[in-house]
Parts: structure tokens; C-alpha cells; sequence
């Protein structure tokens, strides 16, 4: 079977096609044929060696996926034939390939509406943006929630709340929509770029803020103190600037790994909280994976409902690879790449 993968560790020029055995479902295994694998800064980390451990043969990156059920364990629900997306295991071989397995409980059924390509972009960036407000922040689902209908009902617009730094990358541009579109809340986005700040203001900010700048000068200028909840999608580096701007009570969540140690004295006396979000947490500890097939259900069903929308903003054939992984190491990807996967 063919796939993209890399037997050292280093730049895009490490990955090359490969030929890898095909995979064999377990108990709780679909194996499903990639139509479409969506392209991630953790795929470059663990290509660069900063992610995913040793190597012992080739390794297959890429955790974002749509397709279609070829094989299906014993203890499994879908069938052969059932079209799914997910953001799978980053211990198990990546979606960079013809099949992948992965366990079912990590599958949610692929929109109807959207295209493979689609699809694949948002798993991962979806679930981690719901994880760290729902989950991770505690921000309520005041417009859509268990109970709540099938259509979709906004919440009354209140005063900017949120800031999402980084709000035009992957992440950022779905934590945008999850946080105004399910939790009800009013975001203010950073982007240093044009094309950034607009992508940010498309996919539903109020306001977009220059990241290059001084954040309490520009959030003074709305007439803000400060946010109750912040989504960081940079390093630690900027905790001090982050604890400043966090409203008493606040919550702030990082999705990537402290930056050395942390002072965290600004947290105590505002009774503000810290967190942070790993969407592969859940997969690797066995931590109720099915949480995350749950989360992708809720989303397709936003997603064929118009309530949320795609944010690919860019196919490529998957003999790109290098192309888009040239990209992604630039740090000025807007929204998301996705490998379309011959068959």
C-alpha cells in the first residue's frame, strides 16, 4: 500500500512515497480508504522530530482524514460503505496513506453537504477548539447543546468576551465559529496579515486585533478590561501579556506545551484558571475516546446545517506533499491545506 512518510527525521525533503502494509482492523477498527487528508502543524512537528517519539521504520504523519469504511472489526457500528472523518491516533500510522485503521470511537459520520476535501479539514482543529472552550474553559453551549434543537439558534450578542489569538490559522478559524456559533460568546481575533484579518472577520469576529501590536492598547481602545475567556494558539511566551489581559474569573487555554517554566502569581488573586488543551489526550490514555466521536457527530450535523463551515482554504494533490508541508513551516497558512488522496 502506498503512503507518505519519512525514515529520518528533518525538513520536508525527509518525506517520500513509501510502501507500507496495509491495515488490519481490531475489535474496535474501521479501516478506511483516505479520500482526503487534512494537513497539520503537528504532522511538520512530528516530521522535524519534535513530536511522536523515535523512529522504527517508516513513519506515516497526517491525523486528518475523510473516507470510506472498507473493513470494520467485530465490536464496530459502522459498515463497509459508510463515508466518516476523523482526527485518529498519534500513535498509530498517520492518514498520509490509501487506508488507514483507526479506532471507531474517534469517528464521526462525514457531512453530507461537504466534499472529502472538506471534510478533512475539520476534525482536529474542530475538536481541539471544542475541547478547550467546552471542556477545557468550562464556556457554556448556551446556542447549541444536548437538548437543544436540530436548528440553529444564536445566542443574544453580548459585548466582546473571548479572544482567540491567532484566529486565522486551522485552529483558530474554527475556534472562531465554535465559540460564537456554539457557546454563544463575542470574539475578538488576532492576525497580523490582510488576508488573515479577513479570513478572521469571514468566519465571524467582531473584531480582529494585530497581534504584532500592543494587545492591552488595542483592547483599551474597544473599551474592554479585559476577556473571560482566551484561546492561545502560540507558545507560553506570551502568558504575562495573557494574564493581564484575563478578566477575575477568566479562563485561559493554550494548545500547545509550556515554553520552560511558568510564573503563574497573576492567576491567584484574579481566581482566574489555566489550562490546556491536547486533542490526542484522549486517545492516548484511553480517557473516553468516544467523547470525541460524540463531538464529530454534533459537528457534521452543524456543518450540513450551515451553522458551521469549512475552512479549506486550499487542495492539493497529495504529490504535493512537500509543498504543503513547505507551508505549514512558513507559519503563514491561512485556514487549512488538505492532500487529496489518489485512488
Amino acid at each position: 500500500m502506498r503512503a507518505i512518510g519519512f525514515t529520518e527525521h528533518g525538513g520536508p525533503e525527509v518525506l517520500r512515497f513509501v510502501e507500507v502494509p496495509e491495515p488490519r482492523p481490531g475489535p474496535k477498527d474501521l479501516v478506511v480508504r483516505v479520500h482526503a487528508a487534512g494537513v497539520n502543524p503537528v504532522d511538520a512537528k512530528v516530521r522535524a522530530g519534535v513530536r511522536g517519539g523515535p523512529l522504527d521504520g517508516p513513519r506515516v504523519p497526517g491525523w486528518d482524514a475523510s473516507g470510506v469504511v472498507e473493513a470494520a472489526g467485530p465490536e464496530c457500528r459502522h459498515k463497509p460503505g459508510d463515508e466518516v472523518f476523523f482526527a485518529g491516533d498519534i500513535g498509530r500510522p498517520g492518514s498520509y496513506a490509501e487506508k488507514v485503521a483507526v479506532d471507531e470511537r474517534l469517528v464521526g459520520p462525514k457531512p453530507r453537504s461537504l466534499t472529502h476535501a472538506e471534510a478533512a479539514a475539520m476534525p482536529l482543529t474542530t475538536l481541539t477548539a471544542w475541547e478547550a472552550f467546552l471542556e477545557c474553559m468550562g464556556a457554556p453551549p448556551e446556542a447549541y447543546g444536548e437538548s437543544a434543537p436540530s436548528q440553529f439558534r444564536m445566542a443574544p450578542v453580548r459585548g466582546l468576551d473571548t479572544l482567540i489569538v491567532g484566529g486565522g490559522g486551522g485552529v483558530g478559524s474554527i475556534a472562531i465559529q465554535v465559540a460564537t456559533r456554539v457557546c454563544g460568546l463575542s470574539v475578538a481575533a488576532t492576525a497580523s496579515r490582510p488576508d488573515s484579518r479577513a479570513f478572521c472577520e469571514s468566519m465571524g469576529a467582531r473584531a480582529v486585533l494585530d497581534h504584532a501590536r500592543n494587545l492591552r492598547a488595542q483592547t483599551d481602545a474597544l473599551g474592554l478590561k479585559g476577556y473571560d475567556y482566551i484561546l492561545s494558539t502560540v507558545d507560553t511566551r506570551n502568558l504575562p501579556e495573557m494574564s493581564d489581559l484575563l478578566n477575575p474569573a477568566g479562563s485561559l487555554c493554550y494548545i500547545v506545551p509550556p515554553h520552560g517554566p511558568l510564573d503563574l502569581s497573576a492567576f491567584f488573586p484574579k481566581r482566574a484558571s489555566l489550562s490546556f488543551e491536547l486533542m490526542f489526550a484522549r486517545a492516548r490514555h484511553d480517557a473516553q475516546p468516544e467523547r470525541q466521536g460524540l463531538i464529530l457527530r454534533r459537528a457534521s450535523r452543524l456543518l450540513d446545517e450551515g451553522v458551521l463551515k469549512t475552512t479549506l482554504t486550499r487542495t492539493l494533490p497529495w504529490t504535493d506533499f512537500a509543498e504543503a508541508h513547505r507551508r505549514i513551516d512558513s507559519g503563514r497558512t491561512v485556514g487549512k491545506i488538505v492532500l487529496e488522496i489518489a485512488r
